[in-house]
């Protein structure tokens, strides 16, 4: 993971320690939107993998889909 991406992970990484337990499991998506963002930000590096998951988060309303989304290769 680039310095940048290791940055942009930090919110992620506190969402999923403090936040995300309060919340439970309520994803529509597998894998979900966090560990989603984590993994595009470990294969894609900071621009594209931002990209990805800030695509990802504004798919994930109650009109959106739902299912298996895996970061693309």
């Amino acid at each position: 993971m680039s310095p940048l991406a290791f940055i942009l992970s930090l919110p992620i990484r506190f969402y999923r320690a403090a936040i995300s337990p309060w919340l439970g499991s309520n994803c529509r998506y597998h894998p979900t939107c966090s560990a989603y963002a984590m993994e595009a930000l470990r294969k894609h590096g900071a621009l594209k993998g931002t990209w990805l998951a800030t695509r990802r988060i504004l798919r994930c309303h109650p009109w959106g889909g739902s299912g298996i989304d895996n970061v693309p290769d």
